[in-house]
């Protein structure tokens, strides 16, 4: 990401972790161990959380630092030393990266497209007297082996699948040198020694958004996942995944991949070992490879993925013609963040997203396309769609799933022009609404009760972009 030379004097190579919260089948971490076999110098991970980074809320702080515990565990066990600091009004440091880095020989970071990891890396690279490597952690293909100018997912494909089998065999790297035990520039923190919760209730953060139940932080709770994967939703996963009322319809990964406590090579090997029938594991391949793994791609060559004019120009071009169009259907802010508005099928997808912090994604994509008519225009409900994304969702603040907003503003065109909409395809519940219960189960699912989140002023303008 520069143009430093190694230093020659330096204690160790520093393995920056922002997302991929994982000790092992971690590339990054991989990446850091091998170079530092080469120069017979110690690997010494590091991992902070601010207090203050868009969106902070019980919420997330809780699964980010129950996950960043067992980071450091897997660390230890790898014979790796992982240190680690939390922001709070007490205890407040500043530039520790690039502290730790005037001490390092080399960095290794992670190759993140989105939310505040990309400029991070950016700033850091640019200033510190040492190398900074990328290393992609996020996808089982790096994106930039795919290679660059691809236009459409099926030119993706074709270049990206004959790479898989390549990409899906690997070992962990063994560390030859001792674990790093020298001074630090600051006091880490010990996240073995604190209550998480405790810690979390004292921080300057949104309390309103409480911790979810139905996705628990750290390792065991992903395996467990995973597990389930295997015996209850592979089998069959090829025609129950878009019935959002099935409990064992979708995986719910989505929330460990993008904080990188699972990866997707793991996932594959699971998949694989399972005795789920050859067309659900492609099925399930495509969804996690074919399309998260495409929207990765499109991100990496966007200046910002969370910015409306990734939607396709057509699409934009279009909705612009009908932005002055009558529409009886807007909504306040708060009756949407809420999920209390007048139409029961959004408000049962909204609710999801307010107790589990995840949404199916059959139902993401009816409220991604009614937000269109809820709003004054199209760019805010280009906003508002990312805001309570990024907000209410684990899997928010995502490659994957500002790529799955972006296909409902602007994926095929229909045949017609319609109010509102322009060429941009609608969508009704019926997938949801037609099935065997569907309609008892939508009802009950918008009558649901929910935390009584905090109604912002307004949206946010640009929010990683600051800083």
């Amino acid at each position: 990401m520069n143009d430093r030379r190694l230093a020659p004097d330096g204690h160790f190579i520093l393995c920056w972790i922002q997302q991929a919260l994982r000790a092992r089948d971690n590339p990054a971490i991989d990446a850091a161990i091998r170079l530092g076999n080469a120069h017979g110098l110690p690997v010494l991970v590091y991992h902070g959380v601010r207090e203050n980074y868009p969106y902070a809320s019980d919420r997330l702080h809780h699964f980010i630092l129950g996950s960043s515990r067992d980071l450091a565990i897997g660390c230890r066990e790898r014979g790796l030393a992982c240190v680690q600091y939390l922001d709070r009004a007490d205890h407040r440091e500043k530039g520790l990266v690039y502290r730790l880095a005037a001490e390092a020989v080399a960095v290794v970071a992670e190759d993140q497209p989105v939310f505040v990891a990309r400029w991070q890396a950016k700033q850091v690279a640019a200033r510190i007297a040492v190398p900074v490597y990328a290393v992609d952690a996020a996808c089982l293909v790096p994106p930039a082996v795919v290679g660059e100018g691809i236009g459409g997912r099926s030119s993706f494909l074709r270049r990206h699948e004959p790479e898989r089998l390549v990409w899906q065999e690997a070992r962990d790297e063994l560390a030859e040198v001792a674990p790093f035990d020298g001074p630090l520039p600051f006091v880490p923190d010990m996240l073995d020694d604190i209550n998480i919760g405790v810690f979390v209730a004292g921080l300057d953060i949104d309390h309103s958004l409480p911790a979810s139940t139905a996705f628990p932080a750290g390792r065991p709770a992903a395996e467990a996942r995973l597990q389930r994967l295997m015996q209850d939703v592979l089998p069959g996963y090829a025609t129950t995944r878009n019935d959002a009322t099935r409990r064992d319809g979708a995986s719910g990964l989505s929330p460990y991949l993008h904080f990188g406590v699972l990866g997707p090579r793991e996932v594959m090997r699971a998949v694989n070992r399972s005795k789920a029938s050859a067309r659900d594991k492609a099925k399930f391949a495509d969804e996690l490879l074919g399309w998260r793994e495409w929207f990765h791609y499109q991100a990496r060559a966007l200046a910002a993925p969370e910015r409306y004019d990734r939607v396709a120009g057509w699409a934009r071009a279009s909705l612009a013609e009908h932005a002055g169009d009558p529409r009886p259907d807007l909504e306040s802010l708060g009756a949407m963040l809420r999920g209390e508005t007048r139409d029961e099928s959004w408000n049962a997808c909204q609710r999801q997203f307010l107790r589990f912090g995840w949404m199916h994604n059959n139902l993401r994509m009816y409220w991604a396309k009614r937000i269109i008519t809820m709003t004054p225009d199209p760019e805010t409900a280009w906003a508002t769609a990312c805001y309570l994304n990024d907000r209410l969702s684990l899997d928010g603040r995502d490659a994957a799933t500002y790529g799955n907003i972006a296909a409902m503003f602007g994926g095929g065109q229909g045949d017609r022009d319609r109010p509102i909409y322009g060429r941009v395809t609608s969508r009704g519940d019926w997938s949801t609404r037609s099935r065997d219960g569907g309609s008892e189960w939508l009802a009950k699912a918008a009558a649901h009760t929910v935390p009584d989140v905090t109604i912002p002023a307004g949206l946010p303008r640009k929010p990683y972009l600051a800083g």
